[in-house]
């Protein structure tokens, strides 16, 4: 298996330090290290093995080798493959969240970590990779929900545009929130966030024009 590293992590390694949240930085990569077990151990359960792992500013993801024969195995107007991608996305944040659940019922020594640190941490990282942004978990769970429903054309759009909405709206929240939390760490990440969908705004440009292309001599 690849390793990658993203190399912008290394200037939210400076800004966090430099704001002074290294530790926190620190405490939810590590967990986002948990979070990608999640994603791992559901994708070789359903048969796929790990073909990369990349680190990046804002946690960690592992790309699966795909079997052809998933592709022939339909489900409505998607296929077996947008199942078993619905349910590797969804297995990262459910064990944040299992993980906040354990961290509250026991007492659990984790690194001389405090209790609150590590719900705020897990429940943190479960809702923000829930935001309906690709390629954010939620966003994956969004793309294959509706692969399965509506089919894989109709799917690029209603993604896309719920993405940009998403971001549009996290920013006005964000803006408040560094307003009164004086925290530029935040304006970075919304940053990242930006890039993500701006990145896969031209994916989608792409794509519209491959269908164009079939349409026009198919």
């Amino acid at each position: 298996m690849q390793i990658r590293i993203n190399l912008k992590i290394f200037i939210f390694i400076i800004i966090f330090y430099f704001t002074r949240q290294i530790e926190i930085y620190g405490i939810l990569m590590l967990f986002a290290f948990f979070h990608e077990l999640g994603h791992l151990f559901a994708g070789i359960l359903l048969g796929f093995k790990p073909q990369s792992l990349t680190i990046n500013p804002l946690g960690l993801s592992i790309n699966f080798r795909i079997k052809e024969d998933d592709y022939n195995k339909k489900i409505k107007n998607g296929n077996v493959l947008a199942l078993k991608k619905l349910i590797i996305a969804a297995s990262g944040p459910i064990t944040n969240f299992l993980l906040v659940i354990i961290f509250s019922i026991f007492e659990i020594s984790f690194f001389n970590i405090s209790k609150e640190l590590l719900i705020y941490s897990n429940l943190l990282i479960g809702l923000f990779n829930m935001i309906p942004i690709y390629p954010l978990d939620g966003g994956r769970i969004l793309k294959n929900i509706l692969h399965i429903v509506t089919g894989l054309k109709d799917t690029y759009h209603y993604v896309n545009f719920i993405s940009n909405v998403s971001v549009v709206i996290l920013t006005v929240f964000s803006s408040i929130i560094i307003l009164y939390l004086k925290n530029i760490a935040i304006l970075f990440i919304i940053g990242y966030l930006w890039y993500l969908v701006i990145m896969e705004n031209r994916m989608y440009a792409q794509k519209v024009r491959m269908y164009e292309v079939i349409h026009k001599y198919y």
